[in-house]
């Protein structure tokens, strides 16, 4: 298959295949089209969700793409291409699959890693009858992050006060500090919201509407960022002693799960995941899987997302700045690579049919 059959250059594009794919392979589709946003050309925006296999199913899996809008389209070429290469018809009895494209249509059509309210929707799904969780290195450096232009001298600056930071506390605290979630700062990287987002409530519905009658789900979110470039790496956040995670390691390779580093580094300690989110939705219902990121710019990405959140504040800017600053940050997020994006698309489909056949086999 050609990377081409399942990439896209707009959200349109992007839905559009997806919705011909899940039809042409007889899925039951639903879409939740947002109340209040529109696309760019002022089209709708929606969360489309297609199932396959056993509805009824006690064996479930729930794979979902576009949570940080730009990723969406590897994420979406995947699902695109799964079906496209039969997937859909391949599934072993007592299995059925749950598509989720565009879990942030918002950020998906709009160029931007953040939903409508500039939140961070994989920081989004705490819970909330706890209070936010407190970040509090990143209070010293808030300041520091904010970009007042985007130049040279103002990204060398933030760089030497992440560099005074690092001597201070470690690579280690630094990467926590800009990964896991901050709540106290709407203007600032990373930011987890003061309530739930609409994209939120609409995957607890899915959740609900979908694998009501699931014993067991198996689940992937596809993200782009970390990793060896156009490398699959995996972040389980099943307990790292547990049964569940030596089943991700089963179906993946221990090798591809156990003690992996992302950027070399020790794992943030992440707060409100969508994988964290659907645990609670599931209730006590095992869950097994990871988020499953392809490798770009590596630690180049702290650049983008400066990038990203200053873009989101300029509201006069020239347009083909504007659109020159975007390919660049699109670039990041999803290579126009041809290479990268057919080593992508040929892994990704992999790696779904080995959680798959791994979902199939799970009987204890």
């Amino acid at each position: 298959m050609q990377y081409h059959e399942c990439f896209a250059a707009a959200y349109k594009t992007a839905r559009g295949k997806f919705l011909a794919a899940a039809r042409a392979a007889q899925g039951d589709i639903r879409s939740f089209t947002h109340p209040e946003e529109t696309a760019p050309d002022g089209g709708p925006l929606a969360i489309d969700v297609a199932c396959f296999g056993d509805r009824r199913a006690p064996r479930q899996a729930l794979i979902v793409s576009g949570t940080h809008g730009q990723e969406g389209f590897s994420g979406s070429a995947v699902q695109v291409g799964w079906l496209k290469s039969g997937g859909a018809a391949k599934l072993a009895d007592g299995v059925g699959v749950v598509l989720v494209h565009g879990l942030n249509p918002y950020g998906f059509a709009h160029f931007t890693r953040t939903t409508e309210n500039n939140v961070d929707l994989n920081r989004n799904f705490i819970d909330r009858s706890n209070g936010a969780p407190d970040n509090r290195h990143y209070e010293t450096l808030h300041g520091d992050l904010v970009l007042a232009q985007w130049t040279e001298a103002e990204n060398a600056r933030v760089d030497a006060a992440l560099e005074r930071f690092t001597a201070a506390h470690g690579p280690d605290v630094l990467f926590d500090t800009l990964a896991r979630g901050q709540y106290r700062h709407p203007d600032g990287l990373i930011f987890g919201g003061t309530a739930r987002e609409w994209s939120n409530h609409t995957l607890e519905t899915v959740v609900a509407e979908t694998l009501a009658g699931a014993e067991r789900v198996a689940f992937i979110d596809w993200h782009t960022g970390i990793g060896d470039y156009g490398k699959p790496f995996f972040l389980s956040f099943n307990e790292p002693s547990g049964p569940l995670f030596a089943r991700a390691c089963q179906w993946w390779g221990r090798e591809n799960i156990d003690g992996v580093r992302p950027h070399g580094m020790e794992h943030p300690k992440y707060t409100g995941l969508v994988f964290h989110g659907v645990q609670r939705f599931l209730g006590d219902r095992p869950m097994c899987g990871a988020v499953v990121e392809f490798g770009t710019r590596g630690l180049g990405m702290r650049r983008v997302l400066r990038l990203d959140q200053w873009l989101r504040r300029q509201s006069d800017l020239d347009p083909d700045l504007r659109a020159m600053l975007q390919a660049d940050m699109m670039d990041a997020f999803c290579p126009y690579d041809g290479s990268w994006r057919q080593a992508t698309l040929n892994d990704g489909i992999t790696i779904t049919d080995q959680m798959l056949t791994g979902l199939a086999a799970w009987r204890d």
